[in-house]
């Protein structure tokens, strides 16, 4: 399944969640296996995630169409897929209906990163990893860009000038 509404959503335990319609025959697998991959494509991809979107498993083999290959995981009732660096293996802990979609929320339970997308600390580098973002409200598929700065340490200098009792 492509999954356009998807993200991180807690640290420990580490936690992904994905919205999915009922309709999706993924909705119907999710809720089946309590289980679910989150496969991340890299740039190079992006026509044939586009593809993975735009029709149904109802009606399409998309491993056979787009020639991806599915590999079934040691860890969660789910498959994941070969060809995609960076891969999260989730089993669901909580279901909730939001509405028009049921979000999903997955406690991650391995990651699997190709060896070449790694930093030197072992950490997917997503200058590597080259992943795509998908806007849903304009419909276009974005790539990453410059690295702007390191995370919990820019703000360092605007917390200093504001600690309480300044």
């Amino acid at each position: 399944m492509a999954a356009s509404w998807g993200g991180i959503c807690c640290s420990d335990p580490p936690c992904v969640a994905v919205s999915l319609r009922k309709s999706t025959r993924s909705y119907a697998s999710l809720i089946e296996r309590q289980a679910f991959t989150i496969n991340v494509p890299t740039e190079k991809q992006v026509k044939l995630v586009d593809y993975v979107g735009l029709v149904s498993g109802h009606d399409t083999d998309k491993f056979e169409a787009t020639g991806l290959t599915a590999v079934r995981s040691q860890i969660v009732d789910a498959p994941y897929i070969q060809e995609c660096p960076l891969i999260l293996e989730c089993k669901v802990l909580h279901v909730f209906d939001l509405g028009m979609h049921t979000q999903f929320v997955g406690q991650v339970m391995d990651v699997k990163a190709e060896e070449g997308v790694l930093d030197s600390r072992g950490m997917p580098d997503m200058l590597k990893v080259l992943p795509i973002v998908f806007s849903p409200a304009n419909q276009v598929y974005y790539g990453i860009g410059r690295t702007l700065g390191q995370g919990f340490s820019m703000g360092k200098e605007i917390a200093a000038e504001h600690e309480p009792g300044e």
